[in-house]
């Protein structure tokens, strides 16, 4: 199967193509750069793969939480790719992307959409949970003071900011890179496993974060 992947989410902007199930090019640039170069490295992991568009048999794409501008643009990318190509397309989690290859027994997974605010995913056992907001907020709903002191905790995408946050609760910690990187590569691995949407339309961006204001109450 060969999968063409994109993600703006997830720190700058990555495109990767994946060929029985392996990754067979990648290309990515950090910053704000989606609109100006997403296409470009787009034909550039193509051409490095040495495989084309015919032979494709579905796009993925992330879908969030992450950064707004690049998750949109990378997903009206896929959308349109995937319409003109008439070519299924895989939404995949950011949370999914991070850990991605990893095996852990209690993890939380974090992306960090403003400085202060993030959205992080807390996976234990059978037990599954996901918040959005301002760091003590996540940490408090994720993480309650009596699990403080619990088996070590595995984080993967944290910033500086929160493995402070986290240190200061006392909890036991393993900062954890993601196991395949760039974003899009992990995308379009996880792509091959997954069963498509039926439609389009059903892939949405989640951009998980709180709104930057919220209406006074009445």
């Amino acid at each position: 199967m060969n999968v063409l992947a994109l993600d703006g989410a997830l720190g700058g902007f990555s495109a990767a193509v994946a060929s029985e199930n392996r990754v067979a090019a990648s290309a990515q640039e950090s910053g704000n750069v989606a609109l100006e170069h997403g296409l470009g490295l787009l034909q550039k992991a193509l051409g490095e793969a040495g495989i084309p568009i015919g032979r494709l048999d579905r796009l993925a794409v992330g879908v969030g939480p992450g950064g707004f501008t690049g998750l949109r643009i990378a997903i009206a990318y896929a959308k349109a790719l995937a319409a003109a190509w008439k070519l299924p397309l895989v939404p995949i989690s950011s949370f999914d992307l991070l850990e991605f290859g990893s095996c852990f027994e209690r993890s939380l997974a974090v992306v960090v959409g403003r400085p202060g605010v993030i959205s992080a995913r807390y996976r234990c056992e059978d037990e599954t949970k996901r918040a959005s907001g301002r760091i003590a907020e996540v940490l408090n709903e994720l993480l309650p003071p009596s699990e403080a002191g619990l088996k070590s905790l595995d984080v993967v995408g944290a910033s500086k900011d929160v493995l402070d946050a986290l240190a200061e609760r006392g909890s036991s910690v393993r900062s954890v890179n993601p196991a395949v990187t760039p974003a899009a590569a992990a995308a379009a691995l996880a792509a091959c496993s997954r069963v498509p949407p039926g439609s389009l339309h059903e892939v949405r961006a989640d951009y998980g974060e709180l709104p930057a204001a919220k209406a006074p109450k009445p």
